[in-house]
């Protein structure tokens, strides 16, 4: 990496607007995980602990409770990457434009 570029570095590690754009970020990406892990980890100790509250069927036909769930617990994965990628996109991106232009990247 050349010096200019160094030195570019050096001055967006400094500037307090770099680490707000970090930790907000980070707390962001942290919550969406932790409530992910929440979401599937409870699909899968439902499946664990009571196999007939998933395995009911829904019309008395052979589709069960546990089809239409699985699917949601898809559609979560795809939902909290939507919220993510809004807030990157708008928030995020606001940041880092601000970020750069102050100190001249």
């Amino acid at each position: 990496m050349s010096n200019a570029a160094e030195e570019d570095v050096r001055r967006i590690v400094a500037d307090p607007l770099f680490g707000e754009l970090v930790r907000r970020r980070a707390r962001l990406a942290w919550t969406l995980t932790a409530l992910m892990i929440f979401i599937y980890f409870g699909f899968i100790l439902a499946i664990a602990y009571d196999k007939s509250l998933l395995s009911r069927s829904l019309d008395g036909g052979v589709t069960t409770l546990g089809i239409p769930v699985g699917i949601g617990v898809i559609f979560a994965a795809f939902a909290l990457t939507g919220i993510y990628v809004a807030r990157a996109n708008s928030t995020f991106d606001d940041l880092t434009r601000k970020l750069r232009e102050r100190v001249g990247a």
